[in-house]
């Protein structure tokens, strides 16, 4: 799953009580043992100090000598222990540990709910660059009649092409829900007919999964995971499942773009594609190493995979995808992806500001480190200067190999 560390702001804001920062460590050491998730906002309040922590007596005789020298007034109290906590978490030197002050994060907790006001869509490239449609479930563009595989042409009176910026449109098709409030929008049927209908702004709860039969073989079936959620692992069963009714002949996994998640679910979803026994990831802490192996029952563990990723494909994503090459399910088409292979527990701290915490790191099951480094794409592509999804047009032509070579 984008994060950063504030730099010092000034000496002013470099002071911490000591006995609050103590505390602060206790949480973070006692609670390191009990919380596992790459993402999963956690509670945690303890009152001693650990055994190697002999507590801050320096800060408090700077803090004493400003309180009787310094010139000018003083920060606000709360804002020299933010601005102490993040002069601490950078003499760490890892850019995945830092703090969160309470506005942001219960701006991350929104983030993580998934909600937003728009029409509901979501709009992939096609492999000649053009614009589609895939109507979330419940959602108002569903309701007026926008179908999977719609091209999108014309929005609110501007054309749409091949030059268009893909987050443009998104702007376009969301906005405040309030009376009156939707976008006017036309596209091109599977029968070549157009249609222009307005579609009002509604609460859209976003899936952490996409699926659909590509238009351009309906042998292959394409899933999307967003994020890895709480949701997804059954949203995933799902998709499958209503793939699997259309006797598609192969898939292909999308993960572009996808920062990562949690990490049972991560699991979960690659239990979907490997058969039992398997190993998924090492993770290693401070003192052991240990084994993520396959969860029984995966709905398409023989069914032909080629993966999607590219820099986006951060996290969990990596995991997923490296224990589907590493276990010789599937190929990997794309760019080189982020690399970040370590887990971080998130800690809500008593002031509802929140700490990450780098607490283990992931291998892949032929034991490759990759942060910093990320997954060699088995087949690399070059993103299309016009917006063609190169990457699907390559993936059918290797499922295609793939699905006539079982055949035989």
């Amino acid at each position: 799953m984008k994060n950063s560390l504030n730099k010092r702001t000034g000496l002013g804001y470099s002071i911490f009580i000591g006995i609050l920062l103590g505390i602060s460590m206790a949480v973070i050491f006692a609670a390191g043992f009990f919380f596992r998730d790459l993402i999963g906002l956690s509670s945690a309040f303890a009152s001693a100090q650990p055994a190697n922590v002999a507590g801050y007596p320096l800060l408090d005789e700077v803090q004493t000598l400003i309180d009787q020298h310094y010139l000018r007034d003083q920060p606000e109290y709360e804002q020299r222990q933010y601005a102490a906590i993040r002069g601490m978490l950078v003499a760490l030197d890892d850019r995945y540990t830092f703090f969160i002050d309470p506005p942001v994060a219960q701006s991350e907790s929104d983030v993580l709910a998934g909600t937003y006001g728009g029409v509901g869509v979501q709009i992939n490239r096609g492999e000649m660059g053009e614009y589609l449609l895939y109507p979330f479930p419940d959602s108002p563009a569903l309701a007026a009649g926008i179908e999977d595989g719609d091209i999108l042409k014309v929005v609110n009176g501007q054309t749409v092409d091949l030059t268009t910026r893909q987050d443009v449109i998104d702007q376009m098709l969301r906005g405040e829900v309030k009376e009156g409030s939707g976008v006017e929008i036309t596209v091109i049927k599977a029968d070549e007919s157009e249609l222009t209908v307005f579609i009002p702004f509604g609460v859209i709860n976003v899936p952490s999964v996409l699926w659909h039969i590509l238009p351009e073989d309906e042998q292959i079936g394409y899933v999307q995971i967003l994020r890895f959620t709480s949701r997804t692992p059954e949203e995933l069963k799902t998709a499958v499942a209503d793939l699997q009714e259309s006797e598609i002949s192969g898939l292909v996994l999308d993960l572009r773009n996808n920062a990562g998640g949690l990490l049972q679910e991560s699991v979960e979803v690659a239990s979907e594609f490997l058969a039992e026994g398997e190993v998924v990831l090492y993770e290693r802490d401070n003192q052991s190493e240990r084994p993520f192996t396959v969860e029984n029952g995966g709905l398409a563990t023989d069914l032909p995979i080629i993966v999607l990723v590219n820099q986006g494909t951060a996290s969990a994503a990596e995991l997923v995808a490296g224990a589907i090459r590493d276990n010789e399910r599937g190929i990997l088409i794309g760019q080189t992806t982020y690399g970040k292979g370590t887990v971080q527990q998130i800690f809500r701290l008593s002031d509802e500001s929140s700490l990450h915490i780098t607490s283990a790191e992931w291998l892949t099951p032929d034991r490759d480190t990759l942060d910093g480094t990320g997954l060699e794409p088995d087949i690399t592509m070059i993103p299309d200067a016009n917006g063609r999804d190169v990457e699907i047009g390559e993936a059918i032509r290797q499922l295609h190999e793939n699905i006539i070579e079982k055949a035989a």
